[in-house]
């Protein structure tokens, strides 16, 4: 069975930063600083991945919005044929 790469991570931090992540830490239920840490490390990174994906998507989303609306493809015979349909029920309604 092969084993998970595993790598180190070492951090000084001052000791009033500490007692706040210990006294966090218990009362969160961790067992360890170190669990609490990753664990809360964890969640800020997937936070801060997942808003800048929604902000390229929706950058994605602009161009290609602004490309149509500026570039309009000619219409199929699907949205012609609709087209006329709809002016003929216009033209019954009078």
């Amino acid at each position: 069975m092969k084993e998970a790469a595993i790598a180190r991570f070492d951090a000084r931090i001052s000791v009033e930063q500490k007692k706040i992540f210990e006294h966090a830490a218990a009362l969160s239920g961790y067992k360890t600083l170190a669990a609490f840490i990753f664990h809360a490390a964890s969640v800020e990174a997937e936070k801060i991945i997942a808003k800048h994906d929604a902000i390229l998507r929706s950058e994605k989303d602009r161009e290609v919005f602004f490309n149509v609306i500026m570039n309009p493809p000619e219409p199929n015979e699907g949205l012609k044929n609709a087209a006329n349909k709809h002016l003929e029920l216009l033209k019954d309604r009078q």
